[in-house]
């Protein structure tokens, strides 16, 4: 009697939304193809050739297999529960409000962290190189301008991401371009290619610990099952959308990381801040400036769906009785949750503007791994309940061997994220007990 209950909830919220279903496929597409392609690109390469050596592609290509493991939890969750709230509703539905509270809120921290740091970054040098402005002048008018544009419509949005995703790909498509104009002109070297290793790791060390930072710059696909129950038709075009957008950037990924590694020695690509400058410097073809253009919009694009995936989150954390209910308010006309966008972006700007970014965001990767582990194994959980309308459904291997590559790569967070988010993660679970308590009320539950 509890699954037909179940069930039917679920199959009217695959036809019935507050929001505007107004994204399709393509749109899905780019919106994760810009996400997972955001600003960590501009830096990556860099800190993985410091870990790996030479071989960059090997530990990308890893690290692309490791997300794809648990991209398919979120691809069959996505699908069976298409509705804002994301991991914090597939917490809840397996595990109760106690984990659906933490799960959303290890995201919504993540999210509004990530905000705020690619706020500064916006501010920083890239922008130097134009025009010299105060920070905080920028950091208020960046958040407000992406917080009117996010309020304006999901539609436009998505418009926005569509554009700045061209401009991301089309950058990093030039650097691939530029470097093997160079092994053309016979001025790389390929040997660096096949060399594994560093003077802390042998060569299976040094995959491992190049893939867990490789692992990194995948995570921003889990952004977008918060955008579900905006999508037109969310159990057809997620999953194609989600695989075909890993699979693309793994593709550029892995091209950036030849190019890089065959065109710069090693330590001085490992030593660089801006190691896609210097392939661009060293191709001697085109203009550097015009990567910070490119990596401007890269992080103004990266905020801009961050801080849709935040604003959804906590709206859908509303709907829940997991926050108050006053997040759940959709703007009427443009049906937009503009009170979830005007809190989680006053609050992304505290954080920029307070200049402790710096020290939150090493808990960014642990907050993840949270998040990842309680996806597949709420997949698994939520097997028993049964809807009726079609949806993805990934083999029971697939989160298992997921659930171990988050267990494997928290083994690898260094031990000062741990002194900092274990009491993260104590507050979030104090915050947790008192949400799941008044979820259980008579009037606190939905």
């Amino acid at each position: 009697m509890r699954t037909q209950t179940t069930s039917h909830r679920t199959d009217s919220a695959q036809t019935q939304t507050p929001l505007r279903r107004a994204v399709g496929t393509g749109a899905l597409f780019l919106f994760i193809l810009g996400d997972v392609l955001g600003a960590g690109v501009y830096v990556l390469v860099g800190e993985v050739a410091g870990a790996a050596g030479g071989a960059v592609w090997l530990p990308l290509l890893v690290a692309l297999l490791l997300a794809l493991l648990t991209a398919g939890s979120y691809a069959e969750l996505a699908t069976k529960y298409p509705r804002a709230g994301g991991s914090s509703h597939y917490a809840r539905r397996a595990f109760g409000p106690f984990m659906g509270f933490l799960v959303g809120f290890c995201m919504l921290a993540a999210g509004i962290v990530s905000v705020g740091a690619l706020a500064l970054g916006f501010a920083g040098d890239y922008l130097a190189e134009f025009v010299s402005l105060p920070v905080p002048a920028v950091v208020v008018f960046f958040l407000a301008a992406l917080a009117l544009l996010n309020i304006r419509g999901i539609k436009e949005s998505m418009g926005v991401n569509a554009v700045a995703t061209v401009v991301e790909v089309g950058g990093l498509l030039l650097v691939i371009a530029l470097g093997f104009l160079v092994i053309a002109r016979g001025d790389a070297d390929l040997s660096r290619l096949t060399q594994l290793g560093t003077a802390g790791h042998g060569p299976a060390g040094a995959v491992l610990a190049a893939s867990v930072l490789a692992f990194y710059s995948y995570v921003g696909f889990e952004t977008s099952v918060n955008i579900a129950e905006e999508a037109r038709d969310p159990s057809r075009s997620y999953p194609r959308a989600l695989f075909g957008a890993l699979l693309t950037a793994g593709l550029v990924y892995v091209g950036v990381g030849v190019a890089a590694s065959a065109i710069l020695p090693t330590p001085r690509l490992a030593a660089s801040s801006g190691p896609l400058l210097e392939v661009v410097r060293a191709a001697g073809i085109v203009p550097p400036v015009l990567f910070s253009v490119v990596a401007l919009v890269a992080v103004a694009n990266g905020a801009l769906l961050t801080g849709i995936m935040s604003s959804r989150l906590a709206y859908g954390m509303a709907r829940d009785g997991l926050l108050p209910s006053v997040l759940g308010r959709v703007l009427p006309g443009r049906r937009t949750p503009w009170v979830a966008v005007l809190v989680t972006t006053a609050l992304s700007a505290l954080l920029a503007l307070t200049g402790e970014i710096s020290t939150l965001a090493g808990t960014l990767v642990l907050l993840l791994l949270v998040v990842f582990a309680s996806v597949n194994v709420a997949v698994l959980v939520l097997r028993r309940d049964q809807v009726s309308h079609s949806h993805f459904r990934i083999p029971s291997v697939v989160p298992a061997l997921g659930l171990l590559s988050c267990l494997g790569l928290a083994t690898r967070v260094e031990a000062a994220t741990w002194r900092l988010g274990v009491p993260l993660l104590a507050a979030g679970a104090v915050l947790a007990a008192v949400a799941s308590r008044r979820a259980r009320t008579p009037s606190g539950n939905r």
